[in-house]
């Protein structure tokens, strides 16, 4: 049984990086697509403070009412992730940046692009910075495979794409994106989180593999903090661990005080 559980987590990982590697044109053989209006393809804004101050910014930049209202810079985002050791039960890997804020591809419908961009840490605004986790359970018989990414905006675009999703997920129900069926996406009940949050599940046919997959977005003043977990062995079971929440969301609501 655990080997089986321990196959099952090691191909739903290898979805999502087969998913990522379509996004990025991993083939060698197909040019990049165009990035949609919005996408980030140049330097960021943190890549703009590092070259004024040497180093990433790591300053907090708030309103006049002592509240976060721009974008927190990839330090600072990196600094209100978890770590090793903070989520009881499970390890924790930093992701590669090359995984995160990529150019967004177009999705088949287009009333499905916001639900097909945060399958791959993309969004519409793009955002200014990002960062992300994935978890390992140390639970030999749990076969689930979470990942989560920390991303900033400025202004009002962390709103954007909070509604952006739950547009699409009340009206999409199937899609093709970067050359895989994503299939059965369904809004959840808004589990209330943060300043605002959209839950939902989706499943993805991926090199012949069914990957059942569930979100949990939440907004935090001007963070999205979007939560990603596949279960190939509890399809109806598949669900974000509440001790990653619950551990990631404390750090970013300090963050952004």
């Amino acid at each position: 049984m655990k080997s089986k559980v321990a196959r099952c987590a090691a191909v739903a990982a290898a979805m999502a990086v087969l998913a990522l590697t379509a996004a990025c044109g991993g083939d060698g053989d197909k040019g990049a697509e165009p990035a949609k209006a919005g996408t980030t393809t140049g330097p960021t804004r943190a890549d703009d403070d590092a070259k004024v101050t040497g180093k990433p910014d790591d300053r907090p930049q708030a309103s006049a009412d002592g509240g976060t209202e721009h974008a927190l810079t990839e330090a600072q985002l990196a600094k209100a992730a978890v770590e090793e050791g903070e989520v009881k039960g499970y390890q924790v890997k930093k992701t590669a940046a090359s995984d995160i804020s990529l150019d967004s591809v177009p999705a088949d419908p287009a009333a499905c692009q916001p639900v097909a961009d945060m399958f791959l840490f993309t969004t519409s605004p793009a955002a200014q910075a990002g960062v992300g986790r994935s978890f390992t359970a140390k639970d030999d018989l749990d076969a689930s495979v979470t990942s989560l990414a920390l991303l900033s905006y400025d202004s009002e675009g962390a709103g954007e794409v909070l509604a952006g999703l739950r547009k699409a997920t009340g009206a999409c129900t199937a899609y093709e994106h970067t050359g895989y069926h994503y299939s059965d996406v369904k809004a959840l009940k808004d589990p209330g989180l943060g300043d605002e949050s959209v839950a939902y599940r989706l499943r993805g046919s991926i090199e012949g593999a069914t990957v059942p997959t569930t979100f949990t977005v939440v907004r935090v003043g001007t963070v999205v903090v979007s939560f990603t977990s596949m279960n190939m062995l509890q399809a109806d079971k598949v669900k974000v661990p509440s001790a990653i929440v619950d551990a990631q969301l404390a750090k970013v609501k300090k963050a952004t005080a």
